[in-house]
């Protein structure tokens, strides 16, 4: 009796209590009832809104760098997905939008950092751009938890070790435990990457692949045979000053 009085409560009495739960105690809410469920599946209500309010920064939330992910419960699935200002290099900080690393102008050294979120199983993507010259490399993709992410010299640390695999923007290199796994994209005349434009990481932990797209273009896949480990969203600059963003967009959209 006390269950079905509670799930039919007003839509603006259950907003204003959820809004008070934390993300795992509204999943269990969401199997209480068939209200309940609808009310938590919307994705732009009051609940995700004022979640959004209390965890987000007000910049984040005022740009245009969520754009991509327009629904407030996607925007702050996206915060619980974003740079780990505990898993970064010494050179680097992760600025008040939660979004955006940058990296401090620290001569002859290389670094990197790593998203809160490793992911083992699914399928996942995220966009990543940056906002500031590339330099000698600058790379994108993924890497173990225990992946360097500070090194000596101007090198492509994403890719430095068996531990990570990245792709540097600068050569079109793939990288991977120190060698070079070839050009990419393999398309004739492939463009370099210019400043500002977001390119989508797709990782596949069914099929153990790693892939891009640029400008909605799917370029192929980029790495197979991942480890069945946790990997993480991953980056590397050598420029003073530069800075990069990472949002989370959830599982990709065949087709």
């Amino acid at each position: 009796m006390a269950t079905a009085i509670w799930s039919h409560l007003p839509q603006i009495i259950l907003e204003s209590l959820f809004s008070y739960l934390d993300i795992d105690d509204l999943r269990n809410c969401s199997l209480v009832c068939k209200n309940w469920y609808t009310l938590l599946n919307d994705e732009n209500n009051d609940v995700w809104r004022l979640h959004c309010i209390k965890r987000l920064a007000e910049e984040a939330l005022r740009s245009d760098i969520l754009s991509s992910v327009p629904t407030y419960k996607t925007k702050l699935r996206a915060f619980y997905h974003a740079w780990n200002p505990d898993d970064c290099s010494r050179n680097i900080y992760v600025k008040r939008d939660g979004f955006t690393i940058h990296r401090n102008p620290v001569a002859q050294s290389t670094d990197g950092a790593r998203a809160r979120t490793g992911f083992r199983t699914g399928r996942h993507c995220w966009e990543v751009w940056w906002q500031g010259p590339l330099g000698t490399a600058a790379v994108i993709g993924i890497g173990t938890g225990t992946a360097p992410l500070q090194q000596p010299g101007y090198i492509s640390l994403l890719g430095c070790d068996d531990q990570s695999w990245g792709w540097n923007l600068v050569d079109n290199h793939l990288r991977h435990n120190g060698d070079s796994q070839g050009n990419y994209p393999l398309l004739n005349n492939a463009s370099k990457y210019q400043v500002g434009e977001r390119i989508r990481v797709i990782l596949d932990c069914e099929d153990n692949t790693l892939a891009f797209e640029k400008n909605y273009e799917f370029l192929g896949v980029a790495f197979r045979g991942l480890p069945d480990v946790n990997l993480y969203p991953a980056v590397s600059a050598v420029y003073g000053n530069t800075e990069v963003s990472m949002v989370y967009l959830g599982q990709p959209l065949d087709g």
